[in-house]
């Protein structure tokens, strides 16, 4: 592949796994980091791209392998509500954030008590702006098995809202 051409898939791509990643981590630094990993480990292992998926979906593939490592040499008793999270130095003013924090902060509870694998394909479609066709790939099932989680993970967040 020319370099130009990695260079395009990184301009294009970039975005969506970083935005990914930190869905994952919630840690600025951690999710610059580990995209920047991901594309190095896509340029050095290109060649094994077969093209059977689109390139987000599998650097999305690389990524969340990485992360997963990742929480591997974390200690075994670290949680992922443990890890840092850094502030963003693009962050609304306080005002601004303490009127977003309540329903955000709600939010955020609820992701966190929904199971696996609802989570994570929750976060994919949302943040990740995936498929349907691309988490089915990444989790070697089906698009409606895909679409089928989603939609569960969607109603279990609402019911847990109206408790």
């Amino acid at each position: 592949m020319h370099p130009s051409m990695f260079e395009s898939i990184y301009k294009a791509y970039f975005g969506r796994v970083y935005h990914y990643l930190l869905s994952l981590c919630r840690d600025h630094h951690l999710a610059e980091e580990l995209t920047a990993d991901t594309f190095f480990k896509a340029l050095n292992k290109l060649q094994e791209f077969r093209g059977d998926s689109d390139p987000g979906t599998w650097l999305c593939a690389i990524a969340r392998n990485l992360y997963v490592s990742h929480l591997r040499k974390q200690q075994p008793t670290q949680s992922l509500e443990d890890l840092p999270c850094a502030p963003d130095p693009g962050a609304p003013d306080p005002a601004t954030l303490a009127e977003q924090q309540d329903g955000l902060m709600g939010l955020y509870a609820r992701l966190h008590r929904l199971s696996e694998p609802y989570k994570e394909v929750f976060l994919l479609r949302v943040l990740g702006q995936l498929s349907f066709r691309q988490i089915g790939q990444l989790f070697g099932k089906t698009e409606n098995w895909a679409c089928v989680t989603y939609h569960r993970a969607r109603k279990k967040l609402q019911e847990e809202e109206n408790k």
